[in-house]
């Protein structure tokens, strides 16, 4: 059987996955990259260091996110989102969306741009060797849809 999600079931993908797709486009190209993120019920919120993908959300900051959780190939679901990119710089907003990144992730392996800056970096990444400042976003949805296949 196929059909629609719910919008608590599309909310329910975004909350109990932790990696993502983001399609971002600059005018003249268009780019997908997987992103690990943590989904508050409002945003999605997540991390990164510079380059193309930052460079193109800062100039369209348009986005389209689509997360899968698939069991096998006739019992998926599959929810696409809608929104608007934007950095957070204002350092409560950057802490509470790394700590729930961290609580998130706690037990899986995560990337250098992922600590909190109180914490030691070493315990986080002992072989971080740069002083890397994450750029932390948030995408606010703008509208979300979801679809399913189960036997």
């Amino acid at each position: 059987m196929m059909g629609k999600l719910t919008n608590e079931q599309i909310d329910d993908v975004l909350k109990e996955n932790i990696l993502g797709r983001i399609g971002c486009n600059d005018g003249n190209k268009t780019y997908i990259v997987p992103v690990s993120y943590a989904y508050d019920g409002r945003y999605i919120l997540a991390h990164s260091t510079e380059g193309m993908k930052i460079e193109m959300m800062r100039k369209n900051p348009d986005i389209c996110f689509e997360v899968d959780d698939v069991k096998s190939f006739t019992n998926w679901k599959s929810v696409i989102a809608w929104g608007k990119y934007q950095e957070l710089t204002d350092e409560r907003d950057r802490y509470y969306a790394l700590k729930l990144f961290v609580e998130r992730m706690i037990h899986i392996k995560t990337s250098k741009s992922a600590f909190i800056p109180h914490l030691n970096e070493k315990n986080m990444h002992p072989h971080l060797t740069e002083n890397v400042r994450p750029v932390i976003y948030r995408i606010i949805i703008t509208q979300k849809t979801g679809r399913f296949e189960s036997e």
